[in-house]
């Protein structure tokens, strides 16, 4: 008799079966959603569509309503998303879900790569010039090196 082992949890073996797009209503994130959709289609996977909440603890030690903001940010994201969604439905289907993670844009995506088991990480060129000095998320996630990923501009 075979004792049969659970295979474990195994990252891109037959292409990816969840794709993680970082959103924050920019226009190359929004790009960047739009190319990852194209990706879940072919592919048949999941696209998860990530927007990271800041956390700005002296703009709510302040009384900032920080909170109540990156929400209607996060409702307006959704929003557009789900229009997008309705204006191809029968010629562009997708399975799409939204997600929020609190924090950084770069340890919020990588919070939800990982939590949500991603198999690759599609996110839009930065658009901050700061960025060459204290290096892009986009960079910054391709050094983890834990999933494929693909900068939109």
């Amino acid at each position: 008799m075979t004792d049969r082992q659970t295979p474990q949890f195994e990252r891109g073996t037959d292409g990816p079966k969840v794709i993680v797009a970082g959103v924050d209503g920019s226009d190359s994130s929004l790009r960047a959603v739009a190319y990852a959709s194209g990706l879940a289609r072919r592919q048949n996977a999941l696209l998860a569509i990530v927007y990271i909440q800041p956390v700005m603890p002296a703009g709510a030690a302040l009384g900032a309503p920080v909170a109540d903001t990156t929400g209607e940010i996060a409702e307006g994201l959704v929003a557009e998303i789900r229009s997008a969604t309705e204006r191809v439905r029968g010629i562009w289907d997708v399975r799409w879900e939204f997600h929020t993670f609190p924090g950084d844009p770069y340890g919020g995506l990588v919070s939800a790569a990982d939590e949500l088991k991603a198999d690759a990480v599609v996110v839009g060129l930065s658009e901050s010039a700061g960025h060459r000095f204290i290096g892009s998320v986009a960079v910054r996630l391709v050094r983890t090196g834990h999933w494929p990923v693909t900068v939109v501009p």
